[in-house]
Order: structure tokens, then sequence, then C-alpha cells
């Protein structure tokens, strides 16, 4: 009994990294036995039906115990957005100025690496971004406002962005907006309503949800260990060189950390420490990976997939932090 009470007790506190060791473990175990491909092959769509089916509900149980009275635009929004423009721009330039350089990199493509790293910039917070913000003490109502700001942005900045860096791209700009905007709405304000609605029209099955704290964490975990398993997909299944790919997963952690320690510093000059931190530096890198695929390259995406491992063993360890009272750094 003790030793079952000491193992929940782990998977409490380690629960995200549970999810990104099964789900690496997962794919790699259809991936090496051969006696899996024909289930690995089935399961397939059964995986992309539910990771969707998870992420709506991760963000339909957060929703649900939201203040929306508390959903106005703060100083630190502004601060984090500034950031992230800025960010956008230097990454940017530098990939048009790695076009000017003749000598070739050792890894491959100097180009490749900036434009990963850019993908990791440029999208919006992530749509679970409230849920962490929620474990850590942080104010979900003024994250969530952010989150929909911040997709908003996005929306913006990739159809303006990308085509300047890939001149194959005939798609005009208000068709990518549109598109952008819709794949972000689909996911953020459907659950949204829905969550107002339950709030105001079903208080009694409101009050169940929130009494359930951790729900949204685990159901979130779940559609970690999905897109960790994609994200495993994408590398193995990569043509791109061994060091190239060293180069853009180094560099993405550097760049997780970094952002991490922007965002912090915003939150603390303007009073929103937690939030301003999680805005900037936890993104959705669901929606990163996907306009990769449709304005740069598969191998671009592969730092949005190396992104979100590093951002959730940064979420693990703050949730770890903050769980036995110490301020998350």
């Amino acid at each position: 009994m003790d030793n079952w009470k000491a193992f929940a007790r782990f998977l409490k506190e380690w629960t995200l990294p549970v999810a990104i060791a099964v789900g690496t473990a997962s794919y790699l175990l259809f991936w090496f036995v051969p006696a899996f491909d024909a289930p690995g092959t089935a399961m397939a769509p059964v995986f992309d039906f539910l990771l969707p089916l998870f992420v709506f509900l991760t963000l339909f149980i957060t929703f649900c115990k939201v203040d929306f009275h508390q959903m106005l635009p703060h100083r630190w929004h502004v601060g984090v957005l500034v950031a992230q423009l800025l960010l956008v721009g230097l990454v940017t330039a530098a990939c048009l100025w790695a076009d000017t350089l003749s000598t070739p990199l050792p890894f491959g493509g100097r180009r490749l690496l900036f434009e990963a790293l850019l993908t990791c910039i440029i999208g919006p917070s992530a749509a679970a971004a409230p849920v962490v913000v929620g474990k850590l003490g942080g104010n979900i109502s003024t994250m969530t406002t952010y989150t929909l700001l911040s997709a908003f942005v996005s929306a913006l900045l990739i159809p303006l962005v990308f085509p300047l860096l890939e001149q194959t791209v005939h798609t005009d700009f208000l068709s990518a907006f549109l598109i952008i905007l819709y794949k972000v709405a689909v996911v953020l304000l459907l659950p949204l309503g829905l969550g107002w609605l339950v709030q105001h029209h079903l208080p009694a099955l409101a009050r169940r949800i929130a009494a359930m704290p951790n729900l949204s964490f685990y159901t979130w975990a779940v559609s970690l260990a999905i897109t960790t398993g994609i994200t495993v997909k994408n590398i193995v299944h990569s043509e791109a060189t061994v060091i190239l790919l060293t180069a853009i997963a180094v560099a993405t952690l550097l760049l997780c950390v970094v952002q991490f320690i922007i965002g912090r510093a915003i939150g603390r000059k303007l009073g929103e420490e937690i939030n301003a931190g999680q805005a900037l530096f936890q993104k959705n890198t669901g929606l990163s990976i996907w306009v990769s695929y449709m304005y740069l390259s598969p191998v671009a995406s592969i730092g949005a997939g190396c992104y979100v491992l590093w951002q959730n063993i940064i979420n693990s360890f703050e949730i770890w932090e903050a769980e036995r009272g110490r301020r998350p750094y």
C-alpha cells in the first residue's frame, strides 16, 4: 500500500515528464518492433481523433473556472507582445542574413536553424497556458485574455513574415490569415464559449468541474503524450542530418530558457511575473508545426517539436517547486 501511495505521489509530481516518456516510448515501440506495425497503423487515426479531443477537454474544463469579469487588457500583455515582436524581427532578419552567406555550415543549413527558431517565437501562447498558470497560482482570467490576444497577433504575423522567407508560397495574405484564424478559433473560442454557457446556464455542472482542480491538468498530460509521440515520429522520419537535428534541439532549448527569463523579467516589472513568464515562453507548438509545414519546411517544424519537450520540462519543474511552496524558477 505504501509503495502504491509513493508511486501515485511520483506520478502527481512528475506528470508531464511521465507523459513525455510515455509518448516517446510508445512511438519507438511501434517503430522498432515489427509485430506492432499493423496495430500502429490501425491506431494512427485513433490518436488523430484523441489529440484534438483532449485539447478541447483541457480548455473546456479550464474555461468553466474562468472569471469572465476579469478578462480585461493589462500592462503586462503589452510588454510581452512587444518582446515577441522584437524577437520575431531579430530572427527574421537573421533568416534573411543567412541567405547572403556563401560559406556552408557543417550542420547543413544556417537558414533552416533560424527558421526552426522563428517557428518557436512567432506562434501564439499555448492554449494550455492558463492550465499551468492555475497550477502556479497565477491569474487564469488575465492569462486567458492574453492567449486570445496572442492568437490574433500571431495570425497576423505569420502570413506577413513567412512569405518573406519562402518565395514559393503563393497563398495570399487574406486567405492565409483567415485559415490560421479559423484554426485558432476552433481550438480556443469554441471551448471558451461553451465554458461561458456552462457557467451561466448549468452552474451545478460548473461547480462539479471546479471541484476537480487537477482534471484539466491530467487531460492536458494525455494530449502531451500524444504530441510527444508525433514529435518523435517527425524526428525519426526527418531527412535532416544528425548534426542539424542536434543544433536545432540545442538552439530551441536555449531559446526556451531565454523567452522564459525575458517573460519573467517583464512580469516582475509590470506586476504579473507568473503570467508574463508563461505567456512568452509557453507556445502553441501544434499550430507552429502546422504553419511550418505550410510555409517553410518539415525540418523547420522539428524546432517546434523539440520546443514542446523543453517547455514542458520547465513547466514540470515550476509545478514541482510551486507545490512545495517555493518560487518556481
